[in-house]
């Protein structure tokens, strides 16, 4: 179907060109006085100009042309030339009628070119638990993947997980102070390695902090970090395995966190994984030219004319010959484009990081790695904050864990659950889990991915106001109604509206296909956030304003319960690709 905006804008374009206008002038946005209209027309102020006519004069012309039009139930000119336009309530109930009769996509189309796309994110560290920082990251990447998805695009997510550089030298120094015995230290060792890991996740996660507060104290024991993070990237056997075995242990653990977060990866490759490829990059990088030393390091240089701010050039390799983040991403896109050559490839990091993604985009681009027809984008976030505007803390001032965050929300939700007495135990437990996550999903997603936000635990899970538990009420809300009507097929069409909130419901509803082309093409979870916020609004009116299962005549009855089918069946597709779902009570 098409966008109901662009249904009009084709009706009024026509009118221009009937008026003798040119059609550019012909563009309809949503009115900003829905009081006065529902949509607009400023185009006979801009072709005033060109013409020399009164604005007013050219509208008048234009509704002229327009007024026959069944589309419409008004559309006049105002002074000093705006176009004002209301749908008629038959052209409003027969377009739901046709996104209900499309019960998968509701109406929304995937795109006329579908891409190829990959998805970097989530982004945690291999032998470290994840904390509130690796939230954001794996939520709005998820959305965005999950709505390129549905838009038909091929989108490939990749977890890119750190697991190269000094923390895996630090790892192993430790180690050998406590197991010296392990035939992993065994220079001469040339059997097989044992498959069971020498250690478990809780071990691992104890290791890693220590080592590295030793390292900051003890210049020795630095230095044999250092050795033992060159031997490994230098394929040591022992250590090569030891690799593995840290790999094995931390990625089980945090596929298990990020199950909680409703959270999937295609890929789960690390900076090991680029490892290979940095030799033949680095060197065509220096015979093509590109790659020049500066002070002892390998560098080039990104600076463009065009620049009003300085752009560091990009180092490939420092004085030493040791690799840095940018050597691995640069040669993760080498494999990437390799392996899978897509049109686009996507990162969600940190906002503070755009300039350093800056430098590696215009790197790829010059020296070849990626061609000009491989779009790179950088979708940077904002810091997580708590109340008191500072990045979230425990209570003891400590990072804290993503799964002891989930849990807290988790609790708080099952508490109010349980307040209300309406579920047994088993019940009350499943029911907090959904919507506690939809709390600290909804919680992020709904704020602009760029922009700081508050992490307020009280008003994420309430149930009223711009919430996750209120979009998941309001869609339990339908549910219960439906159940309760023992309705479930629906035949016949959508009546046009028999009151103001029901054509306010219907209006909203048409708005679906705009909200996710947009969210979609802007990359903004935010969007289907604000879009299906309004849509709870204009049903929870409805509902409070209409006896639905009272309503005496069947055909109107019917009618009501189609749409409120329709609803229920637009905010679950809304909540699925922001990365949540509902329960069937609450």
């Amino acid at each position: 179907m098409k966008e109901i905006l662009m249904q009009i804008k084709e009706v009024v374009v026509d009118g221009f060109k009937a008026a003798g206008y040119d059609e550019k002038y012909g563009m309809v946005s949503l009115s900003n006085r829905p009081d006065l209209c529902q949509f607009q027309c400023n185009g006979a102020m801009a072709a005033a100009k060109e013409y020399k006519k009164a604005p007013i004069a050219i509208a008048n012309e234009v509704v002229e042309k327009l007024s026959a039009n069944s589309m419409f139930s008004k559309c006049e000119a105002c002074p000093p030339g705006f176009i004002n336009m209301n749908l008629s309530d038959e052209f409003i109930s027969d377009f739901v009628s046709a996104m209900a009769d499309d019960s998968e996509r509701f109406g929304v189309d995937k795109v006329s070119s579908p891409k190829k796309v990959m998805i970097d994110y989530g982004g945690p560290n291999v032998a470290k638990p994840l904390h509130v920082g690796h939230l954001r990251s794996a939520i709005i990447g998820e959305s965005i993947k999950r709505t390129a998805r549905f838009m038909g695009d091929e989108v490939i997510g990749d977890v890119h997980l750190g697991d190269w550089g000094l923390q895996m030298g630090l790892i192993i120094t430790e180690l050998k102070l406590r197991k010296p015995e392990l035939v992993y230290f065994d220079e001469n060792y040339d059997g097989e390695y044992p498959t069971e890991a020498p250690f478990t996740i809780s071990e691992l996660e104890e290791i890693y902090p220590c080592a590295s507060g030793k390292s900051k104290e003890d210049e020795a024991y630095k230095e044999a970090a250092l050795k033992a993070t060159f031997e490994l990237q230098h394929g040591r056997r022992g250590y090569q395995a030891l690799l593995s075995h840290i790999l094995n242990v931390s990625v089980n653990d945090l596929k298990r966190n990020y199950e909680k977060l409703d959270v999937t990866f295609d890929l789960w490759k690390g900076e090991s994984d680029a490892q290979p490829y940095i030799p033949d990059m680095v060197q065509k990088m220096k015979d093509d030219g590109f790659a020049y030393i500066s002070e002892g390091a390998l560098v080039v240089d990104v600076k463009e004319e065009t620049d009003t701010k300085e752009v560091p050039p990009c180092m490939i390799l420092k004085s030493d010959g040791a690799s840095l983040y940018n050597t691995t991403d640069l040669a993760t896109m080498v494999w990437r484009m390799k392996d899978y050559n897509p049109d686009s490839i996507v990162y969600v990091v940190d906002k503070r990081q755009e300039l350093y993604f800056t430098q590696v985009f215009r790197c790829a681009k010059k020296t070849g790695i990626v061609p000009d027809s491989t779009n790179l984008y950088f979708v940077g976030f904002g810091t997580m904050n708590g109340k008191d505007g500072k990045p979230f803390k425990t209570r003891q001032g400590g990072v804290m864990r993503l799964e002891y965050l989930l849990q807290e929300v988790e609790d708080k939700m099952l508490e109010k659950i349980k307040e209300n007495g309406t579920m047994n135990d088993e019940d009350a437990a499943k029911t907090a889990a959904i919507v506690g996550l939809s709390a600290v999903k909804y919680g992020d997603l709904s704020n602009q991915a760029s922009k700081d936000y508050i992490f307020d635990i009280d008003r994420f899970t309430s149930a009223e106001g711009n919430t996750g538990p209120y979009i998941l009420y309001t869609i339990v809300r339908c549910k219960s109604i439906l159940t309760k009507a023992g309705a479930s097929s629906f035949d016949g069409a959508i009546l046009p509206a028999h009151s103001d909130s029901e054509r306010a419901l219907q209006l909203e509803l048409t708005k679906f296909m705009a909200a996710l082309s947009s969210a979609y093409e802007e990359m903004a979870p935010h969007k289907i956030c604000a879009y299906i916020y309004d849509l709870a609004n204009a049903f929870n009116r409805f509902y409070h304003d209409t006896k639905i299962l009272a309503e005496e005549d069947e055909a109107v009855k019917a009618s009501y319960l189609k749409l409120l089918w329709l609803t229920r069946g637009v905010l679950e597709k809304a909540i699925e690709l922001l990365g949540f779902n509902a329960p069937e009570r609450m």
